[in-house]
């Protein structure tokens, strides 16, 4: 199974559609997205992806009952965080706030995936058994870069793709 991980794409709505585009053309059945969305307008941009969809929330999200309802009119899910079973994977996605809550979630031997955001900095690293993911920041508003991950779950290989 092939999976899209995606995060802080902060309102840049040509960024959310340039990876919906190629998500879709990638074949993804599930997307990931680790939070600061920001507004329920982008969110809706969300919508064109012809796959499964799990959002968490983010520091700097708001309106948070808007882009709750948006959210969930796309059959999606948004929450503060998320535990998930993808093709027999134990998967965790958070935004990553606080750099203590991602480590312990890694080291904790449950998860065979961590995802987390926040940073802006993409990164594929293995620990304990797990593999730990920050997409990096979609939106290019920090590092110049727009980014996402994919990930095939059967074989573990994360691949950090630009957009």
């Amino acid at each position: 199974m092939l999976i899209g991980i995606i995060s802080d794409s902060h309102d840049s709505l040509k960024a959310i559609e340039a990876a919906v585009r190629l998500l879709n053309r990638e074949g993804v059945e599930h997307v990931l997205h680790a939070g600061d969305i920001i507004a329920p307008f982008a969110a809706a941009r969300l919508a064109k992806l012809e796959a499964g969809l799990s959002c968490v929330y983010g520091n700097n999200d708001g309106e948070r009952a808007l882009l709750a309802r948006r959210i969930s009119e796309m059959g999606a899910s948004i929450s503060e965080f998320a535990e998930l079973e993808l093709d027999k994977r134990r998967v965790a996605l958070y935004h990553g706030t606080i750099a203590g809550i991602t480590r312990a979630l890694v080291e904790s031997g449950r998860y065979d995936v961590v995802v987390t955001g926040h940073t802006h900095r993409a990164e594929v690293r293995k620990s304990r058994g797990c593999v730990a993911i920050n997409p990096g920041e979609l939106c290019g508003y920090l590092t110049g870069r727009r980014t996402l991950c994919l990930l095939d779950l059967e074989t573990m290989k994360a691949e950090i793709v630009e957009v």
